[in-house]
């Protein structure tokens, strides 16, 4: 039986709280861990989760897990009260470390499982997530309870989206790394009259009489779309289009006064429906700078420019990336999210402990040991995929490009051409 304990978190008192590197970072870790908790089987019902709410006293719990300790003891199959009743032990030994929860609360992991297979060993896990948790939970049964923690990997930042032009509107909203469409309403304003007479003011009257009509439906819609229980369901709302119909729908009577205060942006595009929606993520950047899909697309702008430049300032390929990790050469790291690219120590001199780590957690880990950001992305955008696909995930900016990554020439010349005859 192996005692495992693996915290996932980066101290919280160690670093700035605004920072979003640390954020993506202690996300993509959970994930991990997430996914290894799941993979893992438990050996009977000996697996415990245990989710206790911020700054709660821990005493609480501590008095239920004895409980269930002395109630294991009916447990008929010897072996599952012995594996129960460990798993109870170990969470009460964890416990033992807190007088009272942490700010963002207090998770616990604790059982005897396997993971692919592999010999069965003891797990013991505690850890403050990095985002508050309003629930309180407990199991125990023949699989970890990671239902909750998922919910943390769901960016809690959400903006939505007005495209309106003459010919419809679109609504959306985007959401780290995901941009849906919420509904289309379809227009058809009339043109500008250009004859004179009776007939150009009775055309001009009609034709402001139906754009006002088709502003006041677009602002119901907007409450329709981005009010939820009396409360807007986004942080923030970017209003796109051509000419003054988004000017006219934010100034509008009709327009929800709760989403007035939200209007963050307010951008002119070229476009209607999805591609009109697209450029407006675009040209709001500056304003959603924080949402991953943005930070994504704006690093990989920059990589996919330094390329088709061909300035030498970009690597790709795990050996190479490395490599130039190693030679301090890397500004900023850019790295799949579900990269599998072998073990750290098949590349770099490393510590033994740490010969057998994935390059993944090892980059996360060890990347500003050499003075580069990173930034983990994923391939659900068209930039995104063509990184992960074309470049294998990993790769990065440079600051300059090392030598070792200039062809020497000197190695393919000969004084004799034959050499090269096939």
């Amino acid at each position: 039986m192996i005692l495992v304990y693996y915290s996932p978190y980066i101290n919280k008192d160690t670093m700035s709280s605004s920072s979003k590197e640390d954020e993506q970072i202690q996300q993509w870790k959970l994930k991990q861990l997430i996914a290894r908790l799941d993979a893992t089987k438990g050996a009977g019902t000996s697996m415990i989760s245990l989710i206790i709410r911020p700054n709660e006293q821990v005493s609480k719990m501590t008095r239920m897990l004895t409980e269930e300790y002395g109630a294991a003891s009916n447990i008929k199959s010897r072996v599952n009260r012995l594996s129960v009743q460990s798993a109870i032990q170990s969470a009460l030994q964890r416990l033992k470390h807190y007088n009272q929860a942490p700010p963002n609360g207090l998770v616990v992991f604790c059982g005897t499982g396997s993971l692919d297979g592999a010999k069965e060993r003891k797990i013991s896990i505690d850890f403050e997530p990095f985002r508050p948790v309003n629930t309180a939970l407990y199991t125990c049964g023949d699989a970890f309870d990671t239902s909750y923690l998922k919910t943390l990997l769901v960016s809690n930042e959400t903006y939505g989206f007005v495209v309106i032009d003459g010919n419809g509107t679109l609504f959306g909203n985007l959401t780290g790394d995901s941009k849906r469409v919420l509904g289309n309403v379809t227009a058809n304003l009339p043109k500008k009259q250009r004859k004179g007479g009776q007939s150009a003011q009775r055309y001009g009257r009609i034709r402001l009489e139906r754009r006002q009509a088709y502003v006041k439906r677009v602002a119901e819609l907007c409450t329709q779309m981005f009010i939820s229980d009396n409360a807007p369901n986004v942080s923030g709302l970017v209003l796109a289009g051509l000419a003054e119909l988004k000017t006219d729908l934010r100034d509008s009577d009709v327009f929800d006064k709760r989403l007035r205060p939200l209007v963050v942006k307010m951008v002119d595009v070229s476009y209607g429906g999805q591609q009109g929606f697209k450029q407006a993520i675009e040209m709001a950047s500056d304003t959603l700078g924080n949402i991953k899909l943005v930070r994504e697309q704006k690093v990989l702008e920059q990589y996919f420019s330094e390329i088709k430049r061909d300035t030498g300032k970009y690597v790709y390929g795990t050996k190479d990336t490395m490599e130039a990790l190693e030679a301090g050469a890397v500004d900023v790291l850019i790295l799949w999210d579900e990269l599998n690219a072998g073990k750290a120590g098949d590349y770099l001199e490393v510590p033994a402990d740490s010969k057998s780590a994935a390059v993944s957690e090892w980059l996360v880990d060890h990347h500003g040991d050499y003075g580069a950001t990173l930034q983990l992305i994923s391939d659900q955008t068209q930039e995104g995929s063509q990184y992960c696909k074309g470049f294998g995930g990993i790769g990065g900016l440079l600051r300059y490009r090392p030598e070792f990554l200039d062809l020497d020439l000197e190695d393919f010349s000969s004084d004799s051409d034959d050499d090269y005859f096939i």
